[in-house]
């Protein structure tokens, strides 16, 4: 009998995934734990596995399209086996409105509402694509670069654009063939999901026609009057985009680094993070790939010819500035004009202003401060890293001893959630780690019935997943505390916002060397700083203060931990 295979809920926050790659296809068999798809969340990408044997009989969403979990992902049973029925059952068409498919939403959606409408319809074979949601989270998407240009011959398969989400940014492929006729977002704005961001279709198409009939279909005010300001920038769009079109033609004949017409360098993402690692300077770059864009290999054949002409020749010139210059001058007269350089905000950095703001403007912070004497610590720590195969870090003294002393103050280990005030049994200790992209906080579970050695080596674990993107969804979540340290930046002291919904996260600074007062008298000593910021909805200035007072005498009597 087949069998219904829905879109999973790989986290307890998804409410929506893409499949990322089908490594299953209609009519292969599957055995029970194959790979089915690797699906995307807001968090990272997962393996699907299959819990069935059989045959793939359908596959209910496309690559690179969304939808919700529970929705029709695929079936599988015997091999010529009726499973119309089970297709027609999920397929209804309050189903199809809520699914975030670039490819099957627009579509349906646009269907849909023209059927229920006296409104012009949309012309056969031209099509409405729309931003697509690329994550769970995503509300709006920012276009970093147009791949193609608006008279362009536009093929399936082809990439149309670079989207920037709140997590990465992506190329964005094409699911139609035709002319692109029309570009709805410019390159660096943003725009919410599923507002227009291209028509692709046959030549000659009346694209005001296509847009009229698309706007026609919301009911809402307020978007009729988003598509009426696009309407009236088409033709600014289109003339603009024929400018830029030229402007790369000119500068691909000329072997010189394409841009966009607006000072933006055309370059694949991979290609940026190249050069960025080399420490080459983009700009000096000549692309190869189309209209000039800069791929990987034009990065691993770079040679830094350019550079050394660009360098000689601004050396020159501030020679022969330097000689132009009488010897009775004494007096600075300043040159130039002040200037700005607007960078647009990726998704990624609005997100992270978000959630930040909440936490700071929703919960009352207050900061409290301790110094702690580092020279048992320091000495305890070389004592176990004396030990084969060991490597315990400061950081990890501090979360050993954040976990010991949370069990002995729970109400700092708590949330505040309305009428109730959560205080977890269970010691889940955050781990801020800043990656590329932005801070992500890994979660070490049960941190407090974890030795040393063992928190020193799954925080090393998690980092490193971290910093390679390889973190699953659940191992950020559920955090009770966390702990900040920017001490190897030889930070001191600072203060940071709380992780919601956690209470408190925990500062930490650099140890520095500096004259301490010893038994009346005045020696060289090593202390550091620890910084608790607190929510006062749910831990009072006394409770704070008597949970670094319990971390401090564990840090500064180290043995303490080992008992």
């Amino acid at each position: 009998m087949a069998e219904v295979v829905n879109m999973p809920r790989l986290s307890d926050t998804m409410e929506e995934g893409v499949v990322a790659k089908w490594l299953k296809q209609v009519g292969d068999k599957v055995e029970e734990g194959d790979i089915l798809a690797e699906i995307e969340t807001d968090k990272a990408t997962m393996e699907f596995e299959s819990f069935h044997e059989g045959t793939l009989l359908h596959i209910g969403i496309e690559e690179g399209d969304g939808a919700p979990v529970d929705s029709l992902l695929a079936i599988i049973g015997e091999e010529g086996e009726d499973i119309q029925a089970l297709i027609d059952g999920d397929s209804s068409a309050e189903e199809k409105d809520e699914k975030a498919s670039e490819k099957e939403n627009t579509k349906d959606n646009i269907d849909a509402e023209n059927n229920n409408s006296s409104s012009a319809e949309i012309p056969e074979g031209v099509e409405v694509v729309t931003m697509p949601r690329l994550s769970d989270t995503m509300e709006e998407g920012t276009v970093a670069t147009w791949l193609k240009q608006v008279g362009d011959e536009v093929e399936e398969g082809d990439i149309l654009a670079e989207i920037e989400t709140d997590k990465a940014t992506m190329e964005f492929e094409s699911f139609y063939s035709g002319q692109l006729l029309h570009i709805g977002i410019n390159e660096g704005d943003s725009a919410p999901v599923d507002d227009v961001l291209a028509i692709i279709g046959p030549e000659g198409t009346d694209v005001d026609a296509v847009l009229n009939a698309s706007k026609s279909s919301d009911n809402s005010s307020s978007d009729k009057s988003s598509e009426a300001e696009k309407n009236n920038t088409s033709t600014q769009n289109k003339e603009e985009s024929k400018s830029s079109t030229e402007s790369q033609s000119q500068q691909n004949s000329s072997a010189s680094t394409s841009t966009d017409g607006k000072g933006r360098i055309l370059a694949s993402p991979l290609a940026k993070k190249m050069a960025k690692d080399k420490g080459i300077d983009i700009a000096l770059v000549d692309g190869t790939g189309e209209n000039g864009r800069i791929v990987k290999k034009d990065i691993e054949n770079y040679q830094p010819k350019a550079a050394a002409q660009k360098e000689t020749s601004s050396e020159k010139q501030e020679v022969s500035e330097q000689e132009q210059v009488p010897a009775s001058v004494e007096v600075y007269q300043p040159a130039g004009e002040e200037s700005f350089e607007e960078v647009k905000n990726s998704q990624m950095r609005k997100t992270i202003a978000k959630r930040l703001a909440e936490s700071k403007f929703n919960a009352p912070h207050y900061y409290l401060t301790v110094e702690v004497n580092m020279e048992q610590a320091m000495a305890s720590r070389k004592n176990i890293n004396a030990m084969p195969d060991v490597k315990v870090s400061f950081n990890d003294l501090v979360i050993k001893a954040s976990a010991m002393a949370l069990r002995k103050h729970p109400r700092v280990n708590s949330s505040w959630n309305g009428d109730v005030t959560k205080i977890a049994k269970h010691i889940h200790v955050g781990v801020a780690v800043a990656v590329d992209e932005g801070l992500v906080v890994p979660v070490l579970d049960y941190a407090d019935q974890q030795s040393l050695m063992q928190i020193g080596a799954n925080v090393k674990a998690l980092a490193t997943k971290a910093r390679n993107k390889k973190l699953q969804p659940q191992e950020m979540e559920g955090s009770t505390f966390t702990v900040s340290n920017l001490g190897m930046f030889g930070i001191t002291e600072f203060t940071s916002i709380i992780n919601q919904p956690n209470s408190c996260i925990l500062s930490v600074g650099a140890i520095v060397e500096k004259p301490v007062v010893k038994d009346g008298e005045i020696k060289v000593g090593h202390t550091m700083k620890l910084t608790l910021a607190c929510d006062h909805r749910t831990v009072d200035g006394a409770t704070g203060a008597q949970f670094l007072q319990t971390l401090k005498t564990y840090l500064e009597n180290p043995v303490t931990m080992l008992a």
